[in-house]
């Protein structure tokens, strides 16, 4: 089995920083991509950033030149580096991770994580 845990979520005022990891466990010999959601209230989820394990990258326009995720392959982790947090931002933010190949089994499947929550204060 894998699993994934998200941690770095909390309480921050507009205009801080968070950086949020993700780390997935288990039998894994590789994992294609990986990358952060997140849903508000009322919203409905919305991909934020995505790398894939040659480190191409990818991120809404909303968080362009405020987020930088990033990865260690050998960790099997992710990262969400997030500054210049605004209130829009305040979310639940889910880790991803795609087409993830594992020992125990020949197929590749896809993994979500719990969850963490993002709040940004004005």
């Amino acid at each position: 089995q894998v699993q994934l845990v998200e941690s770095g979520g909390g309480l921050v005022q507009a205009g801080g920083s968070l950086r949020l990891s993700c780390a997935a466990s288990g039998s894994i010999v590789s994992i294609n991509g990986m990358g952060w959601y997140r849903q508000a209230p009322g919203k409905q989820r919305e991909l934020v950033a995505a790398i894939t394990s040659g480190g191409s990258t990818n991120y809404a326009d909303s968080v362009k030149g405020r987020f930088t995720i990033s990865r260690d392959n050998a960790k099997n982790t992710v990262y969400l580096q997030m500054n210049s947090l605004k209130p829009e931002d305040t979310a639940v933010y889910y880790c991803n991770a795609k087409n993830v190949r594992r020992r125990d089994f020949w197929a590749e499947y896809d993994y979500w994580g719990q969850g963490t929550q993002v709040t940004v204060s004005s």
